[in-house]
């Protein structure tokens, strides 16, 4: 007897009587659906690597990686806090840099110590050397921080306490011991020197596609299905960010300057030939964040419409939904002033018709703040709300990231029946998790139908899949119809 994988044994070949056993793949039925709420997010910080996409998942990894929070309207940690807030839970970061930023240093019994990051929070690394009380040839370096925690090291030389920082994939310094090497003496030492640098231009923050990526491109593959490059307010920066989530399925988050008018609005984003079904365009009234690290700070709109969608699944619409830690606007000014400034229905219409959504307070269905309108910058009527955006994402991605095993398959009726299982499984599946309404909310034809030998011939197979998405309650009416002269009739209900 031989054990053989599926696809080794020639079966029309033998010609021993044996037995042969053949170990075939488990059958795929459905593919599993991608993320739908990771958010890509490109700003500044205070610490940590530049150009590099970190997974974050909370708060905690966030300050640990990119050290405290920075009262600046681009600070990945503030947009991290505030997406938190509306429910998001999973962040790939990008920070970006104009070059100028510098990595903190300071001298400890003539070693010089630079931190590994450049950045302000550097100045914050405290090094300690202190002498072992029993074995008095060994010392402990300690460097800690207060948000990024602390590192130990032990060693009876620099060049063992400088191997083992070395060694260390989670170290706060690097240690650069002088030729002649110094003997290791108890102190303690406070770095200094570093700094943020100036804001990032624009293009620092799209930065440069190709195999060494930065800015907005670093963020490809990571499969983010929301992007945002926050507090980016720049025009000619839209269509650019409307091409990169068209290619990698990705909703951007953009928004206006701070302060801006509606008039001015419209005007930037027709000059600018923005009409795309992905990207979302935030008015610029930004709004009063209450930061438990800098206090009441003026934000872009970014973060609470990204991490409001990021909590979401993706059938549903960022249209009403109430948001968390929002204390005023621009336009309606802090809550504790008391001022109560509004959005006419005047002033919503010439918005949404531009393709254009605002976060406001009242919503349809309260006074809470929310997303306003739930739209794209799309102009056809039929793209432009989030959900069209989201779930032909969610969907194309899903396709995409299971769908390529059938490549190198021979093209025959079991493979047309295999494609049509996995296919009508996964759109199934979504189904039974309320993504898709109902079983004749989709179709898929792969058969002989619409792959003609005269195609297949040359190696072509398609599949052919029409889905339709349910609807957003954007236009509710009650008809009511009151007086004493209304004749009511009231129908048995079915048992």
């Amino acid at each position: 007897m031989t054990i053989y994988q599926s696809g080794q044994l020639n079966t029309n070949s033998l010609s021993v009587p044996d037995l042969y056993v053949q170990i075939l793949k488990p059958q795929t039925l459905a593919l599993n659906g991608v993320a739908t709420g990771r958010i890509g997010l490109v700003g500044t910080a205070a610490w940590g690597p530049v150009a590099s996409p970190v997974i974050i998942g909370g708060m905690g990894d966030c300050l640990s990686v990119f050290g405290p929070k920075q009262a600046q309207a681009n600070d990945i940690g503030t947009a991290v806090n505030i997406a938190i807030l509306q429910g998001a839970s999973d962040f790939r970061c990008v920070r970006v840099s104009d070059g100028t930023d510098v990595a903190a240093t300071g001298t400890l019994a003539g070693v010089t110590l630079t931190a590994i990051h450049t950045g302000s929070a550097g100045n914050a690394l405290v090094a300690t050397l202190t002498q072992d009380p029993i074995i008095t040839t060994n010392y402990t370096l300690t460097v800690s921080h207060a948000v990024l925690g602390s590192r130990t090291y032990r060693g009876a030389t620099w060049p063992v306490l400088a191997a083992a920082i070395a060694a260390d994939a989670t170290a706060l310094v690097r240690a650069t011991v002088p030729t002649t090497v110094p003997a290791l003496e108890a102190g303690l030492a406070t770095l200094a020197g570093g700094s943020d640098g100036g804001v990032p231009t624009t293009a620092q923050f799209l930065g440069r596609d190709g195999t060494s990526r930065t800015g907005m491109y670093a963020l490809r593959g990571q499969g983010c299905a929301i992007g945002l490059l926050h507090g980016v307010v720049d025009d000619t920066s839209w269509t650019t960010q409307a091409a990169f989530g068209l290619g990698e399925g990705m909703y951007m988050i953009a928004c206006g300057p701070a302060g801006d008018t509606i008039a001015n609005a419209v005007a930037m984003k027709s000059a600018a030939g923005l009409d795309s079904y992905a990207v979302k365009l935030m008015f610029g009234d930004w709004l009063w964040w209450d930061d438990d690290t800098n206090g009441d700070m003026l934000v872009p709109p970014q973060a609470f419409a990204a991490g409001i969608l990021g909590g979401l699944s993706p059938e549903q619409s960022s249209l009403n939904k109430e948001l968390y830690g929002v204390i005023g606007s621009q336009k309606a000014g802090l809550a504790s002033s008391g001022q109560a400034a509004t959005y006419s229905g005047a002033e919503l219409s010439a918005l949404f018709t531009a393709g254009i959504d605002v976060i406001c307070n009242p919503a349809p269905g309260g006074s809470y703040w929310a997303v306003r309108g739930g739209i794209n910058t799309s102009s056809d009527d039929v793209t432009d709300d989030d959900t069209y955006t989201r779930l032909t994402n969610y969907i194309a991605e899903t396709l995409n990231a299971g769908m390529g095993a059938f490549v190198g398959a021979v093209i025959c009726a079991t493979l047309y029946g295999d494609i049509r299982a996995v296919l009508l499984g996964t759109l199934s599946n979504m189904v039974g998790s309320g993504i898709l309404g109902a079983s004749t909310d989709y179709a898929v034809l792969c058969d002989t139908t619409n792959n003609p030998q005269s195609r297949t011939a040359l190696g072509y197979v398609r599949a052919d899949v029409q889905v339709r998405y349910q609807g957003i309650n954007r236009f509710f009416v009650v008809n009511l119809q009151g007086g004493a002269s209304v004749t009511v009739s009231t129908a048995t209900a079915a048992a």
